[in-house]
């Protein structure tokens, strides 16, 4: 069965990812093995067996303006280490939120999903991973309208009820649209004005009660951004550093540690560069960060994205 033969994969990522893909190769780098989609997958949902705890790590995917998906893993370290999947074949994208790995209710498919915009519109992709060949991708289109977005993010509180998965939308207008599942689409639920200095935009907390984002300003700073989910409610806003973000076109955050310590990846479009970096659990100006430099890989995506399983919860906030 799959899982069966999956457990091969799990115990040597590296082995698999050289005959998983038939596309180009990229090499690892600082000598880490080539990471494997569906190994990716299989290890990171609930039913995988623990494993040895080690350093944190940050999962960033991204489609390129070539019509491919790349990823790459970035073990947190002075300097990253760096490994990279094999690429395969996507769809033209504007813009992107969060990447999840799943299983079926069977148990014996994975496949990786997410929300991106292409023009106007909004798709919904979906990539069943075989054990041995690349990722089989394809696309619904949701909705249109989308055509002043300038990036979305998603949030995905999915471990205990009541459960949500919201759809965020910074507006070219200055606002923060909000959006809640609703069927196999998604239906607005309110907007936050104030916002029209703001640039990348991803998620850091998701909580019974409620969302927080991390966004940067066009001049640098860097901000949490807490969403209640009660409708009417307003956001709070708080300032985590007021410079040294201006940067950054993309952020990716992964929860770290067991204190609400998160992984944060800002990504240099104009430069195709990453930089990785650790932030205590988010806390205003108090929130300590560190540096652990510029990773050593290409980021040559439109957008950058957290890949993580869909039964990951983030808790920065």
């Amino acid at each position: 069965m799959k899982l069966q033969r999956l457990a091969l994969a799990m115990a040597g990522v590296g082995m698999l990812a050289a005959t998983a893909a038939s596309g180009p190769a990229i090499a690892a780098t600082q000598g880490e093995p080539t990471p494997s989609w569906t190994a990716k997958a299989a290890a990171k949902q609930p039913s995988a067996k623990a494993v040895a705890a080690g350093p944190c790590i940050s999962s960033i995917a991204w489609p390129t303006a070539a019509n491919t998906a790349e990823a790459v893993d970035v073990t947190a370290a002075t300097p990253p280490r760096a490994a990279k999947y094999e690429p395969f074949g996507f769809f033209p994208v504007r813009t992107a939120a969060t990447w999840y790995t799943a299983v079926n209710a069977s148990g014996t498919q994975y496949y990786i999903y997410g929300l991106y915009l292409l023009g106007g519109d909004l798709y919904r992709h979906t990539d069943v991973l075989p054990d041995f060949d690349p990722p089989k991708p394809t696309t619904t289109k949701i909705g249109s309208g989308w055509g002043a977005m300038k990036t979305i993010a998603t949030s995905n509180y999915s471990i205990v009820a009541p459960r949500h998965a919201n759809l965020y939308g910074l507006n070219t207008n200055g606002s923060v649209y909000r959006y809640v599942k609703n069927g196999a689409g998604y239906k607005s639920f309110g907007s936050f004005p104030g916002f029209k200095s703001f640039k990348a935009m991803t998620v850091i907390s998701e909580t019974a009660t409620y969302d927080t984002l991390l966004m940067t300003t066009n001049a640098g700073a860097l901000y949490t951004i807490r969403i209640p989910l009660a409708a009417g409610s307003k956001p709070v806003v708080k300032l985590i550093r007021s410079s040294g973000w201006a940067a950054y076109e993309s952020l990716v955050v992964q929860g770290c540690g067991t204190r609400g310590g998160s992984l944060v990846v800002g990504v240099d479009h104009d430069t195709d560069s990453g930089y990785q970096y650790a932030l205590s659990r988010a806390n205003g100006t108090a929130t300590a960060i560190t540096s652990y430099g510029k990773i050593p890989t290409v980021f040559n995506g439109v957008s950058h994205v957290s890949f993580v399983t869909h039964y990951d919860q983030l808790v920065g906030e």
